[in-house]
């Protein structure tokens, strides 16, 4: 049996945002984040949806293979991304922006 790889995503989501955005970074409490604005109120786990299909699209991954780690009622996510593309990293770098260049984490084990 293949064991399916993973990488670990930090975010900070921004609700109710006046468009969705994935882009920037965020000295978060488990390193830099990438920022996640959504539109939808941190309300019943809509915002927290929204974060997962917005990450998915801007990753241009599907959205199943994106998952909730930890931070299910936080702006502090963990999210899990199973089978992450051979450039992760790379399309990582791209969303943090220069102003992470230092700081964005490397696909190996936690992205």
């Amino acid at each position: 049996m293949a064991t399916r790889a993973e990488a670990t995503v930090a975010v900070r989501v921004r609700p109710r945002a006046s468009r969705t955005a994935v882009g920037g970074s965020y000295p978060g409490p488990n390193g830099p984040a990438l920022v996640v604005a959504v539109r939808e109120p941190a309300v019943d786990g809509r915002a927290t949806r929204a974060v997962l299909e917005a990450v998915a699209e801007a990753l241009g991954v599907p959205r199943s293979r994106v998952l909730l780690r930890a931070g299910e009622r936080s702006r502090d996510k963990l999210l899990t991304i199973v089978d992450p593309p051979a450039d992760l990293a790379q399309r990582l770098q791209a969303l943090y922006g220069d102003s992470a260049a230092d700081d964005a984490p490397s696909a190996g084990g936690r992205a």
